[in-house]
């Protein structure tokens, strides 16, 4: 159970930007109420999940090993109910109404007033949903757009192989991240192509760049 009585809240902050962390721990300097974990990649964000249960995670999805999304999914697996916000540099709309789709509460820009932090954190562990207001601004007015968008046709997996070659891993390096095969990624990588309309690898890894997939 999700503990949000106003006795304490347990805020987890999976973020490599320790000018991030530390200004977050600063909005709630102020709140004993409020006790602020934080974790630096996927695999310590869902260790740290799973030992402290956290009332809300806040997830960066440009993280070092794997993204915020595919920790979103796996801390989703591990708990369906889970109060996640997703924390980005990125403002793209299809980017929020994927993250919503993946079961995300929040959605804020590292652009956005830190005040905003706390109203988001606050609404989503009373089981409320929060996206950054120029952002759901963005996605009303962004619909087709977002439709037409090559990351709306995706599944999270497809997604998140794409964004690990797009840095420059290779197949047996997205495998071991993502603890699959190797050739279910070789399968997805071919779909992709399809997809993308890609006519080798490298044309692949081109869009996948072009994508800005964080």
């Amino acid at each position: 159970m999700h503990d949000t009585s106003k006795s304490s809240m347990r805020v987890l902050i999976v973020d490599d930007h320790p000018v991030v962390v530390s200004g977050c721990r600063s909005l709630f300097a102020s709140d004993k109420t409020v006790k602020i974990e934080e974790a630096a990649d996927a695999k310590a964000g869902l260790r740290a999940f799973t030992q402290k249960r956290p009332d809300v995670t806040v997830i960066d999805i440009k993280l070092p090993d794997v993204s915020g999304f595919e920790l979103l999914r796996r801390i989703r697996k591990d708990d369906p109910v889970a109060r996640i916000i997703m924390f980005s540099m990125n403002d793209d709309p299809a980017f929020v109404v994927r993250a919503v789709e993946m079961g995300a509460q929040g959605y804020l820009s590292k652009s956005d007033d830190p005040r905003l932090f706390v109203k988001a954190v606050r609404k989503v562990a009373e089981g409320e949903r929060f996206i950054s207001p120029h952002l759901a601004e963005a996605i009303a007015f962004a619909g087709a757009a977002i439709k037409a968008n090559p990351a709306s046709q995706m599944s999270a997996r497809e997604l998140e192989i794409l964004r690990l070659l797009g840095r420059g891993d290779k197949i047996v390096e997205v495998a071991s991240a993502l603890g699959i095969s190797y050739k279910t990624v070789a399968n997805a990588t071919s779909l992709l192509k399809q997809k993308l309309g890609a006519k080798n690898h490298s044309d692949l890894v081109r869009i996948a760049v072009e994508m800005e997939l964080g």
